[in-house]
């Protein structure tokens, strides 16, 4: 559906040629007069003539005046499958009927509706018509029309015995128009900026843990950001829009994309909403769901990012504390005051005794020792260290983490997914966030496919955010340590083969519990994104129909992933270290009953 403002402009397209010469024996069948009446008349020279049909359906939208719709011209496409016969005129006349009585524009006896009409111009759709202005002088309510029509077209479907299409269920996100589809392929891009953006803010949103940050992650990650505020408050923001670098107006403006027409989740208050929630999604990396080596690796990358961010000793600090970590600072024994050095720690991060397990900065590096970033600080012209980067050993603990959330996220969904969907959903959205951090920490083109195709599986209807969960809350801290990290090729072998093997599972066990809750167009998007993960475009199998081949998969998986990374996933000579997917063995194993197991 669409709206305009000229009636004109259509009437001169819908009974033109076509941008393709598609349109054969343009007619009027069905409108709120006889169509023989309507029918624009032919000229001498063969062309139609339009000012009278036109008149009649602007003279109501021209007596209401300034009360009037924006967009006073209404525009609705009506099409069948190829597969299905072949209607006649007559028939698509009742289906017009049906669908303008359904919206309520037109409802059968209503003598003072809009003005409409029904062109068939082709042997598979119509075009509905109409101007917004009713015949008594009122404007006609045109709340959730699409899904009116929809509802409409169902009832259609069954009575004519027409090949049914998927139910509306509100999780889908707004798709590319034909006009951003166009301009994408004339500047040769892969897709629409829309597409783009939507990773981009998706991603931004999966790694942040506050307002503050996710805005902070769209800068970094290249996007342009625009904040709307408040009228009455000023320096409240109320939402914000973001737009490419390289997209841009034909009079050089960019191309602002608001966060609520990307989806629907993804607004300023639904981003907030989330934030807020009492659950890792809204709070600081847990060390509750990780091992020794990725909690290690997760204090250095937020040590090291507080550091590059600050100008002095207590902005340090300061930021230490707002990224939700654990301060404990050393003073001198000579003198009280003065800071010699200090020690973090994640929440929830404990040994056997519950005893917090701290780490001093020097511990995680000695760029990050307290004498070190004085001395960056005290020269602000001198370059910031480099990135500091996993060890072999911390990204094998990474891959086997996240693969732990992940099969735990599984079980979650399979035990509660038929007597209680709505306490696995949370689990389901969080996958989203694993896919999207995973694919922009490991660089792969197939998981970002399968993270942007995964998205409509992951939706609660109406963008409901699902009450928080242990499964969810696992697979959130995974993708946030995902996003801390910096990206690298793979090169870790078994683990992140695990990692994915699980991943394949718990989108499975996802399409699964969409199934049950008969939701089959989410179902269709968590299929697409699991053959993207595994690298086979095929149907999903239950477990029921068919066993998993479970070293056939790996073998599969192995393959994919090694044609995707740039460099070798694993040396068949190199072993790693002994730990290396295991706890330091100097640090106690913390097992929670709620919490993903090994």
């Amino acid at each position: 559906m669409t709206r305009g403002t000229k009636v004109a402009g259509l009437l001169y397209y819908l009974y033109g040629p076509g941008k393709a010469n598609e349109h054969r024996d343009p007619h009027l069948i069905a409108g709120w007069r006889d169509p023989a009446e309507l029918e624009p008349p032919l000229r001498p020279n063969g062309t139609r003539d339009f000012r009278y049909l036109g008149g009649l359906l602007d003279r109501t939208v021209t007596a209401l005046g300034p009360h009037n719709h924006v967009k006073p011209v209404w525009q609705c496409s009506i099409r069948a499958a190829p597969d299905d016969p072949i209607l006649t005129d007559a028939q698509w006349a009742d289906i017009a009927h049906r669908v303008m009585d359904r919206v309520g524009l037109a409802p059968a006896g209503d003598d003072e509706a809009v003005r409409w009409i029904a062109v068939r111009h082709a042997a598979d759709h119509i075009h509905l018509v109409a101007t917004l202005a009713r015949q008594d002088g009122t404007r006609p309510e045109i709340w959730n029309d699409f899904y009116k029509v929809a509802d409409a077209c169902r009832t259609i479907e069954r009575h004519y015995g027409l090949r049914a299409a998927p139910p509306c269920d509100r999780t889908a996100a707004r798709p590319p128009g034909r006009a951003e589809t166009e301009k994408a392929r004339r500047h040769r891009r892969d897709e629409a900026p829309r597409t783009t953006l939507r990773r981009h803010v998706s991603t931004a949103a999966a790694g942040a843990r506050s307002e503050a940050e996710f805005f902070d992650r769209l800068a970094a990650g290249g996007v342009r950001v625009r904040k709307r505020f408040s009228d009455r408050r000023p320096d409240e923001a109320t939402g914000y829009a973001v737009a490419l670098l390289d997209d841009a107006t034909a009079s050089g403006e960019p191309v602002w994309y608001g966060g609520g027409k990307l989806a629907a989740d993804l607004s300023l208050p639904r981003l907030r909403a989330r934030w807020s929630k009492p659950s890792e999604a809204g709070g600081p990396v847990s060390g509750r769901w990780l091992s020794a080596r990725t909690a290690r690796a997760a204090l250095r990358q937020s040590v090291a990012d507080a550091a590059d961010r600050s100008r002095n000793e207590t902005e340090f600090f300061t930021r230490l504390e707002e990224a939700g970590l654990r301060v404990r600072k050393r003073f001198s024994e000579l003198h009280p005051g003065e800071i010699t050095g200090y020690a973090v720690t994640l929440p929830e991060y404990t040994g056997s005794d519950g005893a917090p397990l701290w780490h001093s900065g020097g511990s995680l590096s000695d760029r990050l020792t307290l004498p070190r970033l004085r001395q960056r600080w005290q020269t602000p012209e001198a370059p910031a260290d480099d990135r500091l980067t996993l060890t072999f050993e911390e990204r094998q603990a990474l891959y086997d983490d996240a693969a732990r959330a992940a099969a735990h996220a599984t079980e979650h969904i399979r035990r509660y997914g038929r007597f209680d969907p709505a306490r696995a959903a949370d689990a389901a959205w969080a996958t989203s966030d694993v896919l999207h951090s995973a694919a922009r920490s490991l660089g792969n083109r197939e998981l970002s496919r399968a993270a942007d195709a995964y998205d409509r599986a992951a939706r609660e209807p109406f963008a409901r955010i699902p009450t928080p969960t242990p499964a969810g809350d696992a697979l959130r801290t995974i993708a946030r340590v995902f996003a801390l990290v910096p990206g690298e090729a793979a090169r870790d072998g078994r683990t992140l083969l695990l990692f994915i093997a699980n991943l394949v599972t718990l989108i499975e066990a996802v399409a699964e519990l969409r199934d049950i809750q008969r939701r089959p167009v989410q179902v269709g998007a968590a299929a697409t994104a699991r053959g993207r993960v595994s690298g086979r475009n095929t149907a999903l199998e239950t477990r029921q129909e068919q066993p998993a081949d479970r070293d056939g998969e790996l073998n599969e998986i192995a393959r994919f992933i090694s044609s995707e990374f740039p460099t070798p996933i694993f040396e068949a000579t190199q072993k790693p270290t002994a730990g290396s997917s295991e706890r330091d063995a100097t640090s106690p194993v913390r097992r929670h009953p709620r919490g993903p197991q090994r």
